[in-house]
């Protein structure tokens, strides 16, 4: 059975799910190297502002190693933060036929790939895309260092036409290219009659105070200059004034904007905030909407895996262009919208109508089936067992 070592910072709830996938289907042998091993247990996210500890298992199922990080500063934010000496002993010891390697941007991954490139298959897997750039010399630079950086792979397992595309720009040929989908977990997202998380939510909705006639917009993430939460709440404000029927919008999160956020709604009754919520409640949350809105201006929405889960609990989505699954997930008007400025996020809040959500919804869950964890190992085991 061939074997593939995987290069991750730490545990994420997007990739544990399709590592125990491939090892429960035994066709390849897995090991997952963690590099960050300070977060074996809990996570520092300083956006969010505070420690987290998922409640979804993500260390069951799979094999997998934590290498000490000796970096004096650990962690994700700086290159220097994942130093582990260990790593590439490790990887031999092993003895891997390739290796996965999420993120060049640590000092220990990129040693990786120097060192493995022309002795075993090395793959990448990263989700960034072109949509932030800005012509000038600092993106030409970038490029030249980004063109360096990815002679050093064999492999890129690209995420969407975006992410292909900056990939295609960095020097990579279009043999090197694996398609390999983002995915979330869609099956714990579905609903069924033992979960009755539609029921749940709704029950949820009538404690806010929010009525079943209501209709909902619905942000949950990270309150942050990023992802616009703010931009969104002004645009709802100002598509309220021509509406009969106010829209609800509900903010689900925490972050740097959280005070900015609530003096901001102050004075707004169709305006409610709900704190972070841990991944089990996920499902119900996204359920509290009638519509999903990720308003995320650049650099760094390279995805936006959040339209998955919402697709996944039969939610469109509204997008801004700067989104990277935009293009690749939203049919407008069929199963979400895409704006490109205010006024068109204005004018899609003030068209949204409880059947018009309905369809658009049940269409969003029907589409998003084929970004699965399936796809991905699949690709994955296929390119190990039959690629050259």
């Amino acid at each position: 059975m061939k074997k593939l070592a995987i290069i991750s910072t730490h545990p994420i709830q997007y990739n544990a799910p399709w590592f125990q996938l491939l090892a429960q289907r035994q066709i390849i042998d897995i090991k997952v190297f963690y590099t960050w091993s300070q977060a074996e247990s809990v996570v520092d996210d300083k956006t969010f502002g505070q420690q987290i500890t998922w409640d979804i298992p993500l260390l069951e199922g799979y094999n997998y190693e934590f290498v000490t990080n000796k970096a004096k500063q650990p962690g994700v934010e700086r290159f220097y933060g994942i130093d582990c000496p260990d790593l590439i002993n490790s990887i031999t010891t092993y003895k891997a036929d390739a290796i996965l390697v999420f993120g060049w941007n640590f000092k220990s991954h990129f040693k990786v790939m120097r060192y493995f490139k022309g002795k075993i298959p090395v793959w990448f897997r990263g989700d960034s895309t072109l949509l932030d750039e800005v012509a000038g010399l600092k993106t030409k630079l970038r490029r030249l260092v980004l063109t360096r950086v990815y002679k050093y792979i064999d492999r890129a397992l690209y995420v969407g036409e975006a992410n292909k595309a900056y990939f295609l720009k960095h020097g990579l040929k279009e043999s090197q290219l694996v398609y390999a989908p983002h995915a979330i977990d869609n099956k714990r997202f579905n609903d069924d009659a033992i979960k009755q998380y539609d029921k749940s939510a709704k029950q949820w909705r009538l404690d806010l105070g929010i009525s079943k006639d209501d209709l909902v917009v619905l942000f949950a993430g990270k309150f942050e200059t990023k992802k616009q939460p703010d931009f969104l709440l002004n645009a709802l404000i100002k598509a309220n004034k021509n509406r009969t029927n106010a829209l609800q919008l509900i903010l689900v999160g925490d972050g740097p904007l959280a005070k900015e956020l609530k003096t901001q709604a102050s004075g707004y009754d169709f305006i409610t905030f709900i704190p972070f919520q841990n991944q089990t409640k996920m499902p119900l949350v996204y359920r509290l909407g009638d519509v999903f809105c990720l308003p995320s201006k650049g650099p760094g929405e390279t995805w936006g895996l959040a339209v998955n889960e919402a697709s996944s609990c039969e939610r469109a989505s509204i997008v801004s262009n700067k989104v990277g699954c935009a293009e690749d997930i939203l049919n407008s008007g069929n199963n979400g919208w895409v704006f490109n400025n205010e006024t068109q996020l204005i004018n899609i809040l003030q068209s949204l109508t409880k059947e018009k959500l309905q369809v658009a919804g049940k269409n969003a869950q029907k589409s998003i089936k084929d970004w699965s964890f399936e796809a991905i190992v699949t690709a994955i085991e296929t390119e190990l067992i039959h690629g050259k």
